[in-house]
């Protein structure tokens, strides 16, 4: 037996939500793999963390502003991309946001947005890159869900409805392409400190800590081999699946 490596030398990875938290990670490690990598970034607002992670990681990166709850900003994205790579092997759908609050206290503002960003995001991102991917017969396709979608969480109903939407959302999308070399999965991290987190009070975070065998809330760091793996050819044979780093909290 031939044991693969994750290079990704030759191929062009677009990360969505890439400036900052996990998607910053996620983009980092793809390039030192040897991939070249494209961060998105939603507003001008975060054009400098978008700028900063595509200095650190060097020539081979590029950032590209779009909202991905708007349509018509997706597919100008992804023209861009091909104009820029001519290729999209790997789509890792990764924006989101997070609000909280009782169900009967939550906006329907809230809902909407958050549904917005996650879900139809996820599945904009996915549209547009489908038709690429099926003409090269190639693609790796890696959606971000949560922990929460499997455990629920008091307060996040709407992120953890948006989360499990995602879920069923890349099952169904790995029946529909199974016979072709394109592969869509999950990685459904635990708690980890990123942006998300950094208003959560200590005593709600060491309470966190505490229902986690592990005893600590993940790093970036400890999130991001997940989504190397799936991008490589190690994963070849797996379709349609979840991998959850998050430290023993939940068992799928």
């Amino acid at each position: 037996m031939t044991l693969m490596k994750t290079d990704l030398s030759g191929k062009t990875a677009l990360i969505t939500g890439a400036s900052s938290g996990i998607g910053r990670g996620v983009a980092k490690a793809f390039a030192e793999c040897g991939a070249k990598v494209v961060i998105n970034y939603p507003t001008a607002a975060e054009s400098d963390s978008a700028d900063e992670v595509a200095k650190e990681i060097g020539p081979s990166a590029v950032t590209a502003c779009a909202d991905v709850a708007i349509e018509e900003e997706v597919t100008s994205m992804i023209d861009f991309v091909l104009g820029e790579f001519g290729q999209i092997d790997i789509l890792v759908n990764n924006a989101g946001i997070a609000r909280s609050a009782p169900v009967e206290n939550i906006p329907t503002s809230d809902w909407n947005d958050i549904f917005s960003i996650h879900v139809n995001g996820t599945f904009f991102c996915t549209r547009a890159v489908l038709s690429h991917m099926y003409e090269r017969n190639s693609g790796r396709i890696i959606n971000t869900a949560s922990q929460l979608a499997y455990k629920g969480a008091p307060g996040f109903a709407h992120y953890t409805a948006a989360k499990g939407a995602i879920l069923s959302f890349t099952r169904s999308l790995a029946l529909e392409i199974g016979d072709r070399n394109i592969s869509a999965n999950c990685v459904a991290p635990g708690a980890t400190m990123t942006p998300i987190l950094e208003d959560v009070p200590e005593n709600v975070l060491n309470d966190i800590r505490a229902g986690i065998p592990r005893g600590k809330l993940a790093n970036v760091d400890d999130i991001v081999g997940s989504y190397v793996f799936l991008a490589s050819e190690a994963s070849g044979h797996i379709r349609g699946q979840c991998i959850s780093p998050n430290g023993g909290d939940v068992f799928l």
